[in-house]
């Protein structure tokens, strides 16, 4: 008689016990499976939960940045770079800078490397009578702006004016009767008119924009410019003390000057939006923290305490075999079955019924800590929950504790003299 016939026998005989002592493998397994399942879930979600908040932060922070870029783009420029020798008083009175720095002043920001500023347009700007119409006007030159060389090139704030055409502020054209396409002389050269701004309420309104170099050649300061407009990059913050140590480190005799705008506020309203966002998402983790403590808490003493029960109702199921089988052994034991042999019997089955509890208790401790994970989809969730070496462990782990349990009364049942139990019978 093999061993596995003996076990099979051995089973058949105690399909009730054995069935419990299984039964008590499958809690003990489907409890730790889901309590673990349950903790993966929760980490799975709370990654879920985190990524769609950050992902509608971004979504909501770029919406404010093309906003604010828009809103810089018509507010304009923040910054501008005078020669260091102009007055400030005297700028703000006539409206424009007296003195004058070289043109070359805005190639040498734009290959210094800088990343605290950002659209460089150099002008040259100044009140001259205009003969030609015998009024005073404001000429300003302008020309495209000056690219960082070591920056991807940005949308220009604003367009050029190119060589031979005019732009004109609402109160010149309106009161000339003048309209796109009309040729006008200013100071000897005739220019197309091929822009016409609407009523700004501001000295634009009498101003004339025509190209930098041709402006330079009729005011006599060719190669010369006497102001730099620049934006000042917000992601550095607002600190224009170091903007201008920068500046001056590459334009020594320069001053730079923050124009105060809406912008500004603007820009703090984002910060603070920003510093929101941030603070609503670190609450999150933290809540969900705090829930993923509650659970392992509670799975602390639960998974413990219930494999512990389980182990102790399958070693009392095993004494109570031992019990009902002493006949049975005692006969097994006269027909020449060694006391190794009737150990290995017991121990077999205990064997047995760890591992077909693991498989059963996997399964249904998976499938409750996926559906009670509330992941969907369900199918990704079980890809992302199922876990190769939980399975190993159990599969090992269950086996052993059926065999631990069960070891002390198959030890007993092997040391049992078979004549005394005959003897009794």
């Amino acid at each position: 008689m093999t061993l596995w016939h003996l076990v099979i026998r051995e089973i058949r005989h105690q399909k009730l016990a054995v069935g419990l002592a299984i039964l008590s493998v499958i809690v003990a397994v489907g409890v730790l499976v889901s309590e673990l399942t349950l903790l993966d879930a929760h980490d799975e979600h709370t990654r879920q939960i985190l990524a769609e908040k950050e992902a509608r932060t971004a979504e909501k922070m770029a919406e404010m940045e093309d906003d604010y870029r828009q809103i810089m783009k018509k507010l304009g420029f923040n910054l501008l770079i005078l020669p260091s020798e102009q007055n400030l008083d005297d700028y703000y009175a006539a409206g424009y800078a007296a003195k004058y720095m070289p043109e070359d002043y805005v190639h040498r920001l734009a290959r210094s490397g800088l990343m605290t500023i950002r659209h460089l347009l150099p002008s040259i700007e100044q009140n001259i009578k205009w003969p030609e119409q015998k009024r005073t006007v404001i000429l300003v030159g302008i020309r495209g702006e000056v690219p960082f060389t070591h920056r991807a090139p940005k949308e220009p704030m604003l367009l050029t004016v190119q060589p031979g055409e005019m732009v004109m502020g609402y109160e010149l054209w309106n009161s000339l009767g003048l309209k796109v396409g009309d040729r006008v002389k200013l100071l000897g050269e005739d220019f197309l008119l091929s822009k016409l701004h609407s009523e700004r309420g501001t000295k634009d309104d009498i101003t004339v924009w025509i190209d930098l170099a041709q402006a330079q050649e009729l005011l006599g300061r060719q190669g010369k410019i006497n102001a730099i407009l620049a934006l000042k990059c917000h992601c550095f913050g607002n600190q224009l003390s170091e903007i201008r140590k920068d500046i001056a480190r590459i334009l020594p005799d320069t001053k730079v000057i923050e124009v105060v705008s809406k912008m500004i506020a603007r820009a703090e309203a984002r910060d603070r939006a920003r510093a929101t966002a941030e603070a609503a998402l670190a609450a999150e983790r933290e809540n969900r923290a705090r829930l993923r403590r509650g659970r392992e808490a509670f799975a602390a003493w639960l998974v413990p305490f219930v494999i512990i029960g389980c182990t102790v109702w399958i070693g009392l199921l095993a004494f109570g075999n031992v019990r009902q089988r002493r006949g049975e052994i005692g006969i097994l034991r006269a027909l020449g079955l060694r006391s190794a042999q009737i150990l290995l019997v017991f121990l077999t089955k205990a064997l047995l019924i760890g591992i077909i509890g693991a498989v059963l208790g996997y399964t249904a401790g998976f499938a409750l800590g996926v559906t009670a994970g509330e992941l969907t989809p369900v199918a990704q969730a079980v890809g992302n929950l199922f876990d190769p070496v939980l399975l190993l462990m159990v599969l090992f782990a269950a086996p052993v504790l059926s065999g631990f349990a069960s070891w002390i009364p198959a030890l007993i049942a092997a040391r049992q003299d078979p004549a005394e139990i005959l003897r009794e019978e």
